[in-house]
C-alpha cells in the first residue's frame, strides 16, 4: 500500500515539475520571441534610413563615378565596424527598400528585411501593399 502512495505522490511531483517547467519555459520562448521581433523591426527601420541617406547623398546617380566611390567607402567602413550585410549590392537594396516604401509609416513591425527584399520586386504599388497585407495575415 506504501508504493502505491509513493507512486502517487512521485507521479504528482513529476506531473507538476513538467507543468511549472512548460509554463517557465513559455515565457522564455515569449521573450525570445519579443526579442527577435523587436530587433528585426530596428534592423527595417536602419535598413530604410541607410536607404534614405544613401539616395540623398547620391541622388539617382548611385551607379556614376560619385555614387560608386561613396557606397564603396560606406560598404567597407561598415562591414569592416559591424561585419557583413554591408555590401554595395546591399547597401543599393536598401536605396531602393527606401524609394519602394517610400513613408517609413506603411513598413510593419511584422515583416522582416528579407519579406521586404521579396515585395520590392513588385513593382505595382497597390500589389505590392496588398501583397505585405497578406503576409502580415499569414504570420
Amino acid at each position: 500500500m506504501n508504493d502505491i502512495i509513493i507512486n502517487v505522490e512521485q507521479t504528482t511531483s513529476e506531473n507538476s515539475s513538467e507543468t511549472a517547467y512548460k509554463t517557465i519555459r513559455n515565457y522564455v520562448v515569449e521573450a525570445q520571441n519579443k526579442v527577435y521581433y523587436a530587433v528585426n523591426s530596428a534592423m527595417v527601420e536602419a535598413y530604410w534610413n541607410i536607404g534614405k541617406a544613401i539616395y540623398e547623398f547620391c541622388g539617382e546617380n548611385d551607379r556614376a563615378a560619385y555614387g560608386e566611390q561613396v557606397l564603396s567607402v560606406i560598404s567597407e567602413r561598415l562591414t569592416s565596424e559591424f561585419g557583413k550585410g554591408y555590401s554595395i549590392s546591399n547597401l543599393r537594396s536598401m536605396r531602393r527598400f527606401c524609394l519602394a516604401f517610400q513613408k517609413q509609416q506603411t513598413l510593419s513591425a511584422e515583416l522582416s528585411w528579407s519579406h521586404y527584399q521579396l515585395l520590392m520586386r513588385v513593382e505595382d504599388e497597390k500589389a505590392r501593399a496588398f501583397y505585405a497585407e497578406e503576409a502580415v495575415k499569414a504570420g
